[in-house]
């Protein structure tokens, strides 16, 4: 770790989506001592987000277990990241589950959601997995920097997709099929810089807990997962280049965590072996930051 704090070489990027193959370093999205147990050998996952960070990881995590994997991107805004996470995946992938696909889209509209939905579907048969997990952030320092065109753009991508995405998937999912939705250390402690960005996490967690009690007749499970500061190019996309330098030092363990240490989470909740008994729950990966539920 350098000195004063800094984590990262200072660095910014001037547009969202950022990207994962500018950054420096590159997030670590794979983890050589992982040992897989085919934990979801036979299941199709689908992650939305899954070209970069997270995302990125989860579905190499999910490859890895068996799962037959289809994820999500900014339709040409992040082709060369999707076209390295699907190598990734191809690579990974068991023996019995199918070639891993990727569609490009903007999950912010309902009807791109079915499509999406639909592709998956016609491809695989079935979604096993639904892992909500795209999204976008923007900072500002009063709530009077945010108007009504930027509120709707951050809501549509952080929860109205959470919403259309899974009223289509639950067509094609059946008992024991589980849906994880990626909320966010913010939605328990809050943030001023990121108020917009922060209001759509916390609805995540409700949206969470509402849809477990709804589904749970139906022997499908829902959870959450609230990463803390996590290395991704959603920082330097966001903040300025000293914010992106010293990203992660203010959490307990003094450091940024790494998307191989997010993904575990998702496979626990996603397995059946593992986490048949748990729904409307959230895991908090975040660095030992303590949050009251």
């Amino acid at each position: 770790m350098a000195s004063g704090g800094q984590q990262f070489p200072p660095q910014k990027q001037e547009q969202q989506p950022g990207k994962e193959h500018a950054m420096d370093p590159t997030p670590q999205s794979t983890a050589q001592d992982y040992k897989p147990a085919n934990k979801l050998r036979g299941k199709v996952a689908l992650v939305t987000g899954g070209d970069s960070g997270i995302g990125r990881a989860v579905c190499n995590c999910f490859a890895l277990e068996g799962a037959t994997v289809a994820f999500t991107y900014v339709k040409s805004q992040e082709e060369k990241d999707a076209k390295d996470t699907l190598q990734m995946i191809k690579q990974a992938k068991t023996s019995d589950a199918k070639d891993p696909i990727c569609i490009p889209t903007d999950l912010g509209y309902d009807e791109n959601c079915k499509r999406v939905i639909d592709e998956v579907v016609n491809a695989f048969g079935k979604i096993d997995i639904l892992v909500n997990n795209a999204a976008e952030q923007h900072k500002a320092g009063s709530i009077e920097d945010i108007d009504e065109e930027r509120l709707e753009r951050v809501f549509r991508t952080n929860i109205f997709s959470y919403f259309f995405l899974t009223r289509h998937a639950l067509k094609h999912m059946r008992e024991g099929s589980s849906i994880i939705n990626t909320t966010s250390v913010t939605a328990y402690k809050g943030n001023p810089k990121l108020l917009d960005y922060t209001s759509t996490k916390g609805a995540i967690v409700a949206f969470t807990r509402g849809l477990a009690l709804q589904l749970v007749s139906k022997g499908i499970r829902v959870n959450g997962v609230a990463p803390g500061p996590v290395w991704t190019p959603l920082i330097p996309a966001s903040f300025s280049e000293e914010e992106s330098a010293s990203f992660g030092s203010q959490v307990p363990m003094g450091r940024a965590g790494q998307p191989h240490e997010i993904a575990p989470s998702y496979v626990f909740l996603a397995s059946e072996i593992d986490s048949s008994y748990i729904s409307g729950q959230v895991l908090h990966p975040n660095g030992g930051t303590i949050v009251n539920g």
